[in-house]
C-alpha cells in the first residue's frame, strides 16, 4: 500500500513532467523498461526457496462465505468512494471556489498525495495493534474533513489543510481493512486480495459518478465534498458491525521455507495478516 501511495506522490508528478517534453508515449517507454528491470530484480533477489502454500480454487471460493469478509470490501467502497469523489473534482473546487490559480493546484495536489502517504503510515503502525479504533477513527475523521470542507472551502489555507487531513485519514483505514479482509479469508488470501483491490476501484468509480451527477445539481461545486462525506460516514457501518463481531482469529500457517542448510522444510507460523 506505501508503494502504491509513493508512486501517486513521486511518480505521477515525474510522469506528467516528462510527458510534457517527451510526449504522452515517453512515460509509457519509461515504465517498460522499470517493469523490465524490476523483473530482473525480483527473479534475482527473491529466494527460489520459499514456497506459498497452495490453496485449492474452492477454498478461494469458499471464503466469500464469511460475512465479515464482506464488511471489510464494504469498508474499502465506501472510504475510497468518500475520498476520491471529493478528489476527482477538486480541481474546479480549487480554482472556482477558493481561488488558487491553476499553475498552483498540482501543487495542491501533491499535499493531498503527502497525506495519503502519512496516512496508509499511520494505518500500517497503528492497524496491527488496535485496528478497529484506528479505522473507525479515521473515517469519523474523513467525514469531518469533507464536510467542513462544504463551508470553509472559501479560503486557500483552511481548504489546503482540509484536503490534507481528508487523505491523511482516509488512507489510514486502507492497509487495515485489507489485512482484515485477508485475516476473514482463512486459508484463501488470494481471490480476497483481488476483491479487495477490486472493492477500492468499485469505490472510486461509483464515488466519481455519483459526484459528477451532485456537480451538475444546485450544490454545484460544494456537492462532491457531499457526497464524499456521506460515503465516508456510511463507512462507519460495516467498520461498527465488524468492532462488535471481533477481528481476532487463531495464527494459521500461510507459508512454507526450505532451510538450505538443514535441507528440510520447515513450517513458518505468522499471524493471518498484518497491516504493515
Amino acid at each position: 500500500m506505501g508503494g502504491l501511495t509513493l508512486a501517486n506522490v513521486v511518480g505521477v508528478p515525474i510522469g506528467s513532467f516528462v510527458g510534457q517534453y517527451t510526449g504522452w508515449r515517453g512515460p509509457f517507454w519509461a515504465l517498460a523498461v522499470l517493469g523490465g528491470l524490476a523483473a530482473v530484480f525480483v527473479g534475482r533477489f527473491i529466494p527460489a526457496g520459499q514456497q506459498q502454500a497452495g490453496v485449492p480454487v474452492r477454498a478461494e471460493v469458499r471464503a466469500l462465505r464469511q460475512g465479515r469478509l464482506w464488511l471489510a470490501l464494504a469498508a474499502a467502497v465506501l472510504i475510497m468512494g468518500g475520498v476520491l469523489a471529493t478528489y476527482t473534482y477538486i480541481t474546479p473546487l480549487l480554482t472556482d471556489r477558493v481561488g488558487i490559480p491553476a499553475g498552483a493546484v498540482p501543487l495542491v495536489l501533491i499535499v493531498f498525495r503527502l497525506g495519503a502517504l502519512g496516512g496508509t503510515a499511520i494505518g500500517g503502525r497503528l492497524g496491527d495493534r488496535r485496528p478497529m479504533a484506528t479505522t473507525i477513527t479515521a473515517a469519523a475523521v474523513t467525514a469531518l474533513a469533507l464536510c467542513l470542507l462544504i463551508p470553509l472551502s472559501t479560503g486557500p489555507v483552511t481548504a489546503v489543510a482540509l484536503v490534507f487531513l481528508m487523505a491523511l485519514a482516509g488512507f489510514t483505514v486502507n492497509p487495515v481493512v485489507t489485512a482484515l479482509a485477508v485475516r476473514f479469508a482463512d486459508d484463501a488470501p488470494t481471490l480476497t486480495s483481488a476483491l479487495t483491490t477490486s472493492a477500492y476501484n468499485t469505490g472510486i468509480a461509483t464515488g466519481s459518478a455519483l459526484a459528477g451527477t451532485a456537480l451538475d445539481t444546485s450544490l454545484g461545486l460544494t456537492g462532491p465534498a457531499l457526497v464524499g462525506a456521506v460515503s465516508a460516514a456510511l463507512t462507519l457501518l460495516p467498520l461498527t458491525a465488524l468492532a462488535l463481531t471481533g477481528t481476532r482469529r487463531q495464527d494459521r500457517i500461510v507459508a512454507q521455507r526450505t532451510d538450505p542448510a538443514a535441507g528440510v522444510l520447515g513450517n513458518e507460523r505468522t499471524p493471518a495478516s498484518s497491516s504493515r
